[in-house]
Order: C-alpha cells, then structure tokens, then sequence
C-alpha cells in the first residue's frame, strides 16, 4: 500500500513539474511576443510605390533624324559600411567592367569613402543599357558574398550595388548641325532630386514648356513576399508622358550639306560668319538656316560664345543695296513711274575713258553728296539700269517722289521695324527713321536726305531675316509670308499643326512681277551674273554696306545676296550675308557681293539641284 502510495506521489509531482514547465514557456513566449509588439521593429511596408522617370521631346529634322534627344540616366551607389574590406578589389574590378568607368578612378573613390564609411555614389552618368547591366551584377554580387550585413537599430541589414533613376540627359547626335538655330540647355535639380533640363536659346528656349511639359510614370499597389507590385483594382498605374517632338521643315541633308559649304566660303573668303537661308516662296517654310559659326551644345566652350546666338534674327546691320528693289517697289505701286521713264545719272563733268564710260554720279542734298559705285556709259538711266546696276542716285531720286509718311509706312509694310513671326526667340527688329525725320521738306517738295540713305540701305538696321521675308514678295504676286521652322508639334502621338498665317498683300501682283523682272535681268546681265544657271529661273540684287561702329564707318562690309530660284513647280526664296569678308592685299575685291555673296548663292542652288528640290529645264535646240 505504500509503495502505491509512493508511486502515486512521484506522478503527482512529475505532473506539477511538467505544469510549471509549461506554464513558464508559456509566459516566456507572452513575454516574448509583448516585447516583439512593444519593441522597435523594422517591417517592410505593405504597400509600394515606384515612379518611371519622363524625359524633355526630341527636336527631329524633317527627314525624321533626331537632332537632339533625351535619355534617362542612372546613377550607382553604394553604403561602403556593407562592404567586405576583403572582396574590395573584387568589386571595384567588376564595377568597372560593367560601367567602362576606370578601374583607377573607382578604387580612388572607394578609398577615400572608407575613410569616413558611408554612402558614395559612383557615377551619376550611366546610360540605361549599362544600367541594365549593373542591376544584373547587383545580384551576382550578393551571391558572391561582396556585400555584408550589418546590425542597424536592433536588426541585421544588407545593402548592395543601388542603380536608380538620376535624371536625363541632351544629347546632339550630330554635334554642330542645325546650331545654334537648334539652341542649347542647362541642367537644373528638379523638386524630386532629378536631374533636368531647360532651354536657354534656339528652338529648346522657344518651344521650352512644350517640349518640358512631361508627366512621371507611377506604379504603385500591395507588395508581395519577393517585394514586387501585386497588381488589383486599387492599384495605380500611370504610364510616363515625354515632352512633346518638335519636327522641323528642315530636312538633315540638305542641312548639312549647306553648312559645308558655308564652312568652305568662309575660310575662302576669310569672313567672321556666313548666314544662309533657303525659303519655300509659298508657305514660308524654311528648309534650310545655317551659319557657318557653329558649337556642339553638348561641349560648349570658351571659343563658342561668340557664335551662340542667332544672327540671322539677333543681329542688325545696314541691308546696303538689297533694299532697293524694295523702295522702287513702294514708288512704282503708287504709278509715280513713268512708262520708258529716264533719270538723269548726274555724271558730266570730266570726259569718258576709254571703255567709254563717265564718271561716278554726283547727287547734292543740301550739305551732303551722294556718289553712284558705278560708272555708265550714259547720262540718263532706265528703271532697269538703276536696278540692274545698283544706282545709289537713281534710287533715291525715285525715293523723293514718295511723302513722308507714304515712305515710312511702306518700309514698315514690307516688315522692317517689326518681328518676323518666325519660331526663334530673341529676334531684334532694326531701327528706321521717324516718321518726322523722312517728312522734312515735304511742302517745300525739296529732297529729304533720310529718304535718300535709307532708300540704298543706309540709315537704317534691319535683320537677315526681315530681307529674307521682304523678298518673298517679288517672287510670290505682291504677297509676303511668315517664316517658319516647326512644322508640327507631336504631342503624345498626336500631330498637331500650327495655324497657317494668312499671307498679306503688300504691292499689286503688277508692280511685284515688274520688279521680279528686274531681279532676273539682274542676274543675266548685272551684279548678279555669278548666280545664273541655266534652265532655272533665278533672280536677285547684290548689296555691299560698310560697317558703322560710334557713328563711324569702318573698312569692313558686310555682302548680300537676296534673290529667288524657280523651275517652274518649286519656288524659293535664298538669302546669302557675309559678314566682313577680306578687303585688303590680293584679294581686295571680295568685300564686293558680287565677288563673295552671289558665288555661295549659285552654289547653294547648285546644292538643290542636286539633291532633286530644283529640276532645271532641257534647252530645246
């Protein structure tokens, strides 16, 4: 019985034991999960947001090349607290395989962070493919070990090669070409920390907020257990918008072509710049805009500055001659020219030499006298001779017969002293005369002296391409256009066009297609005979201007052709300007347009022939 009893206690006591075993896991356990619940934890969050970052639009030739564009880049970092001293070089040798940046520049950038262990970045300048690459080796990293964890705040954490999105970044594949027409930019630090771009000049100032107004992607829902987005209703997607495209009327080729031209011209000529344009007549469409004083937007340098800004609209000079054709235009419009008229040449004093020539015209307005740069073999000239061969006293003894204000207005009619419309920004008008100034002397019906110099293009500024717009009137009816570069604007795939501007009627279709002929007799047999080519239609003036600095006239020119080509289906309006070409020693002559600017003009329409814009017409026999 006892012995029962004795077996019967130890049980008892086995069973308490094993209670009180029990009962103290289980407060162990309750005091464990309090301290879990109650204690600092790092959990991953639920939810997760990742944003894809948009890019500015591209600026593409008419011929659908890309003459600038945007890519993403990234940047690589790492925290060198997680890197394992022993796997050092492992890593840095890797890196620089799969980044190409140089091993030395790695290992001294690694070096100096593990002085003072931390974050380091280790490129902020790596294109997507690379990137692409770098992620891939983020992960043979972790499986080789490179990387260690380390205690932070309580847990152990790992940290590796990070590859994230740092910004954009222009790039002109092309380097010089369409500059600095195209324009430049600079960066700026976004409000998220990325790297972005705004334009500073050209066509990336202009269409800046088009071409910038871009929207980041977002992808943001439920993470799984391997961290990546599980996708349901409440999750949110926004694909990225990129800025809008620009596409130009410029065609690359044509563009390119032109330019090595111009850069052939200029060291020919020994000139500071040379500016072209080609215009078509009828739509104002511009298919070609060079300098020959051109910059890669991606490496700008000291030497560049002068060459930024774009003076075929920034830059102001005297026009010279080639503003005749516009004054006489004004007079004949108002039938104050008479049919087979003649203007006496004011050249009889002294005797002819031997070509039979007499000497330059000498024209008296009141304290002043007016010389022609030519010589003629007559004493009286037709409206054809003072065009055809430039006469300064001829043109502004036509200028006289307008008033004041008939003057005044009608230069600013044919566009000086206001903006062309055309999509660069910064463009300069040019200064003419007050309307006062040209109405001196209009009841005492004497002649006015600021009529007479601005009526050959002096006394005045105006820009290349107010001349250029001017001239598109002879060749186009009496009507002048609006140049334009942007064709269309693609915005998110949708094309959208700019409003056609209405071409204005500035002279009768008559008196335009009168001087037209003038132009083109000018070119058969005048100053501009360089420019003909047979079976075209070609037509222009000449103008030579010397260049004013403090109120003086210096001995540099400035040389201009303007003119138009026609066969017969496409219509162009060309303007060449040389900009203080040679004029002393051996080739002193070159100041002369006929001399610098016609030669470039002819081999610009040249250009067009033969990439098929212009087909010239088979001489019948």
């Amino acid at each position: 019985m006892s012995q029962n009893s004795s077996e019967k206690d130890n049980k008892i006591k086995k069973i308490v034991i094993l209670f009180f075993f029990i009962l103290f896991m289980l407060i162990l356990l309750l005091v464990s999960i309090f301290d879990t619940i109650s204690g600092k934890r790092r959990l991953p969050s639920l939810n997760t947001t990742k944003k894809e970052l948009s890019v500015r639009g591209d600026i593409i030739s008419s011929d659908n090349f890309k003459i600038a564009t945007s890519k993403k880049i990234y940047k690589a970092s790492i925290d060198t607290r997680y890197l394992d001293a022993n796997k050092k070089d492992l890593f840095i040798k890797l890196f620089s395989i799969y980044s190409n940046v140089p091993y030395n520049k790695i290992y001294q950038k690694v070096e100096l962070s593990l002085l003072n262990p931390g974050n380091l970045v280790l490129s902020y300048n790596i294109d997507s493919k690379t990137a692409k690459n770098l992620k891939e080796l983020s992960f043979k990293l972790r499986r080789l070990g490179v990387f260690k964890a380390i205690k932070v705040d309580g847990g152990k954490i790992l940290r590796g090669l990070s590859i994230n999105e740092s910004g954009e970044k222009r790039i002109y594949s092309y380097e010089d070409t369409l500059t600095p027409v195209a324009g430049y930019i600079t960066k700026y630090e976004s409000g998220n920390g990325k790297t972005k771009v705004k334009g500073i000049k050209g066509l990336e100032k202009k269409f800046d907020d088009l071409l910038n107004n871009t929207k980041d992607g977002i992808l943001s829902g439920k993470r799984d257990v391997l961290s990546y987005i599980s996708f349901n209703k409440d999750s949110i997607i926004k694909q990225r918008v990129d800025g809008a495209n620009l596409i130009l009327n410029i065609p690359l080729k044509l563009q390119k072509n032109n330019e090595m031209i111009l850069d052939i011209y200029k060291e020919k000529l020994h000139a500071d710049e040379i500016i072209l344009s080609i215009m078509d007549n009828k739509t104002g469409k511009i298919l070609s805009l060079a300098s020959s004083n051109r910059f890669n937007p991606e490496n700008i340098l000291q030497k560049d500055i002068p060459s930024l800004n774009v003076n075929a609209i920034e830059y102001q000079f005297e026009p010279g001659s080639v503003i005749k054709p516009i004054i006489i235009s004004l007079v004949m419009d108002k039938n104050r020219i008479k049919k087979n008229e003649l203007l006496f040449a004011y050249n009889t004093k002294g005797k002819p030499n031997s070509k039979g020539e007499f000497p330059r015209g000498r024209y008296k307005i009141g304290r002043f006298t007016i010389k022609d740069d030519h010589e003629f073999k007559k004493h009286y000239l037709t409206i054809d001779d003072i065009v055809i061969y430039s006469s300064n006293i001829g043109t502004l003894q036509l200028a006289q017969r307008l008033s004041g204000a008939e003057f005044y207005e009608g230069i600013k009619r044919f566009g000086f002293t206001r903006k062309t419309g055309i999509d660069l920004p910064y463009e300069k008008t040019g200064v003419i005369p007050k309307i006062w100034q040209f109405s001196a002397n209009d009841k005492e019906k004497e002649d006015n002296i600021f009529k007479a110099t601005v009526s050959y293009g002096q006394g005045m500024t105006s820009t290349f391409m107010q001349i250029m717009k001017a001239y598109s009137v002879f060749n186009n009816n009496g009507e002048i256009v609006t140049p334009k570069i942007v064709s269309f604007i693609d915005i998110n795939d949708e094309k959208y066009k700019e409003d056609k501007l209405k071409n204005e009627k500035i002279i009768s279709a008559k008196t335009a297609n009168e001087i037209k002929r003038m132009l083109i007799k000018t070119v058969q047999e005048g100053t501009g005979v360089a420019a003909k080519i047979d079976g075209l239609e070609i037509g222009g003036k000449t103008g030579t201007a010397q260049i004013a600095r403090g109120g003086k006239y210096l001995k540099k020119y400035i040389s201009s052709f303007f003119g138009f080509v026609n066969d017969g289906k496409n219509s162009y309006t060309i303007g060449v300007t040389v900009m203080n070409p040679i004029s002393t020693g051996k080739y002193w002559y070159y100041h002369y347009a006929s001399w610098s600017a016609v030669p470039v003009f002819k081999e610009i329409v040249n250009n067009l022939v033969k990439l098929n814009y212009l087909t010239p017409k088979e001489e019948t026999k």
